[in-house]
This record gives structure tokens, sequence and C-alpha cells, in this order.
């Protein structure tokens, strides 16, 4: 059967267990899992979806999060996208509606609703930042070797396409969140200049200088969120007629005042408490932080909350210049790549094995989903033990105080993204994570009685 064919099988599968496409109000995808919003996730079969061949794992949350990992998700979910649309008798809107009066107080918790929603205001900037950061990583890499004189044109070339996207990620954000809470995109960009743009230096408040970037991104989200807000607002008054001209004018006048004089400097003061506070503990705690840091990790991966770290990420490069968050976050997937490796050399069936040897590739290539909810978390102790290699992993990380220059996917990838002289350090930290997955497991995490369904 061609690729093609099984993507097509795959969601329609999945379409008739969600309860066909009359039960699903929305969806959409990320790197590894489908993620669908059901009308009524009571119709839905959920069991019946875990076992199709192709499908990892789901996640059940606000949406149902199918994982079926990279290079796969894409085609399924343009497959599932096609169905959707043959079903014309669909009505979108009144689903998500029926939908929205349906979620269960526990998946609708502020918390967690605030955390989706910054999160999928800073995901779409990923592949963004890898692209930025590996070229900028790697640049640096060559110029430290030797390869390349930082002089030249072919470096400087490389530094203005790497660096690029840093300089200007205000705008981006301030883009993706107006949009997110209901305005215009291009209002949202203007937001982020109101906070990047050097002429602000010229304007005196209180008897000082603005310093044009003060605030980082927290400002251009209390900027961006504003703007969205005053322009639905203003909106509802101003005729159809005057509505392209009245509307954003007033919008980007009143927000450029309020982000002046309260946005940047509250921002700032907020941007100061989140990078200070975190280094205050990764440098007061040193490694007993980096392990729990480290340890936690894949708990929130399985709930997905981890995408809410994103902005702190980011955060942490805008106001310090790199991200010490990072590599120790990034041992999560390393121990449970060791883990993966203990069940393969300890298990004598078959099944589990093949399973384990199509997620470990993806694994130490940052994407651990597919060995999560494929292989240690189904078995259960050996995800405990994962963690806990990760958490050993995330000390030596901590103890070396390694960071990276962007944001990206963890696992040896993750190397081109830590400064230049930190790459080794970085991967010796890496392996110790692996290690200690693999002789945790080893040793009391994992005995064949576990493994009942592989049979």
């Amino acid at each position: 059967m061609s690729d093609e064919k099984q993507y097509y099988g795959l969601a329609k599968d999945i379409l008739e267990y969600m309860g066909g496409a009359e039960n699903v109000a929305d969806h959409t995808h990320c790197m590894t899992r489908l993620r669908i919003t059901p009308v009524s996730k009571e119709k839905a079969d959920i069991e019946s979806i875990k076992t199709l061949n192709g499908v990892i794992g789901v996640v059940e949350a606000e949406t149902l999060q199918i994982i079926l990992g990279t290079g796969v998700v894409q085609h399924v979910s343009d497959e599932f996208g096609k169905l959707l649309k043959a079903a014309d008798h669909f009505d979108v809107k009144e689903a998500a509606a029926k939908h929205k009066s349906a979620v269960s107080k526990k998946n609708a918790t502020p918390f967690k609703l605030f955390l989706r929603r910054i999160a999928s205001i800073f995901i779409p900037l990923i592949p963004a930042l890898v692209a930025s950061g590996l070229i900028t990583g790697i640049t640096k890499a060559a110029i430290q070797a030797g390869w390349l004189d930082d002089k030249s044109q072919t470096a400087i070339i490389l530094t203005v396409i790497g660096s690029g996207l840093f300089a200007y990620l205000g705008i981006l954000v301030g883009v993706n969140a107006a949009k997110e809470f209901g305005g215009s995109p291009a209002l949202g960009g203007l937001a982020g200049i109101l906070i990047l743009n050097p002429a602000a230096a010229d304007i005196t408040l209180f008897g000082e200088a603005l310093l044009p970037g003060r605030g980082g991104l927290i400002g251009v989200l209390f900027a961006a969120v504003f703007i969205a807000f005053i322009e639905k607002r203003v909106r509802r008054f101003v005729p159809h007629s005057l509505d392209i001209i009245v509307t954003p004018t007033v919008s980007l006048l009143l927000t450029g005042i309020v982000t002046y004089v309260i946005f940047m400097p509250v921002g700032g003061f907020i941007s100061d408490a989140i990078t200070s506070g975190l280094l205050a503990i990764l440098n007061i705690g040193g490694i007993f932080a980096g392990f729990i840091l480290g340890a936690a990790f894949l708990p929130l991966v399985v709930t997905g909350l981890h995408q809410g770290l994103t902005p702190v990420h980011m955060e942490l490069l805008n106001s310090i210049g790199d991200d010490p968050l990072l590599p120790i976050l990034a041992m999560g997937g390393a121990g449970q790549v060791g883990a993966a490796f203990a069940i393969y050399l300890k298990t004598k069936k078959a099944k589990l094995k093949r399973a384990i040897a199509g997620g470990l590739p993806s694994g130490m290539l940052g994407i651990g989903e597919p060995l999560i909810f494929g292989v240690t978390l189904p078995l259960g102790r050996p995800f405990l033990t994962a963690c806990l290699g990760a958490g050993v992993g995330g000390a030596f990380q901590a103890f070396f105080k390694i960071a990276t220059v962007s944001i990206g996917v963890s696992g040896l990838p993750l190397s081109f993204l830590v400064h230049t002289h930190q790459i080794f350090l970085y991967l010796i930290g890496l392996f110790i994570s692996y290690a200690a997955g693999l002789f945790f497991t080893y040793a009391f995490g994992f005995n064949d009685d576990m493994a009942v369904e592989f049979d």
C-alpha cells in the first residue's frame, strides 16, 4: 500500500472512531500530534483510536491529541481535513459552540486555558526559531573552528540571515497575540514595533528616557492584547463606512500612549523578575535545581503543558541573550532514550523491540513522544526511571551552566544551538542522561511481566 493510501486510511479510521465529521468541531496539528476538538467526547471511541496502526498514543485534554509522530502527522492532518470538507453537511461554528458548553471543568481550568492560549501564540514561531538558531549556531562554530573568517562576506551573510529573527521577534509575537485575542494581526505587529522602535529612545517620561526594547516580549504581549481589545471595542461604535480609518487609528494611538506609560515599565519589571528569579533558582539550587527541573519535564510533556514554557525560553533569550533552562529540560528526552535502550536489551518480546526500534531514532533527535506514549508510559515504571535519568543529566547541565543561543528540538540536534565552547559538555551531559536512564531502568525499572500488551 502506498504512503498516500495509508495516510488516507488512517485519517478515515480516526474520523470514524471520532464519531464522524459531525462530531469534529475543529482540528489542527503540531510536530507530532493531530489535535481534534470533539463536539462530544462521549461520542468518540478513544480506545479504538489507540489501537489503530500508526497511532502512537492519545492524550485526553480539552483537545484530543493523537500522537502520530513527525513526518506522518502533516499528511494525516491534510487527509483528515479533506474528509471533513467532503462532509459539507457539517456546521463547524455550530459544533464549536456545542463543544464549548460541554467542556468539563477539569480540562477548562483557567490555568490550563491560559497556558494553551499563550502556547498558541509562540508555537507557530518555533520553525523560524529552529532555522535561525541552527544557522547562527553552525556559523559561530565554523568561525571558532577556524573554518570561516568572522570578517569574511560569507560569515557576515550567514550571521545576518541567522540573527534577523531575534532582532524583530517582538513583531511576530505581536502579530500572533493580536490574532489569538481576536484583533487584526497587522495592529498586533504595530504593538511589537512600539516596543522595539529605536526612536522610543527620544521619549522622556517622568524624568527618564525610554529604553527601546524595555519590557521585552512581556511588554509586547501586553500591548498586542490591549490593541486587540481596544480595536474590538472601538469598532462597536464606528460606522462601517469609517471603520477602516477610525478604528485602527484610535486603537494605535491609545495603545501607544498606554504602552510607553505603563506596558514598557511593567513588562520590564516582570521580565526582570522572570529572568532573575530563574537564574537565582539555578545559581542557588545548582545541581539540585537541575535534577528537579530535568526529572519533572517528562510529566509536563505527557499533559502538553510543556508548551507553556516556550515564552519563558524566549524571554530568557530576549533578556540575557541565551537560555540556561532548555539544556536542563532537554535531558527529559535523553532519560527516555536511555530507558528505551534498557528495555530493548532486557525484553524478549519482538513486538516491544520493534516499537522501541521505531521510536529511538526520533527520540535521539529530540522527538520523545513516540517513546513516551508508545513504550515507557504504557509500561509504567520505566517512565519513572526515565525521569530519574533525566534528573541526573539535568543536574550535570545545571552544574556547568550550559546554555543555548536559540530554541530548538532537544537531543543531539540541540548541540548546534549550545554556546560553541559548551558543545562538548552538553554532549557529555546528554550521554550521562542516556546512561542513567539505562541503568535505573535495567536495574529495577523493567521486567517482561509488565509488557503484557506487547505479547
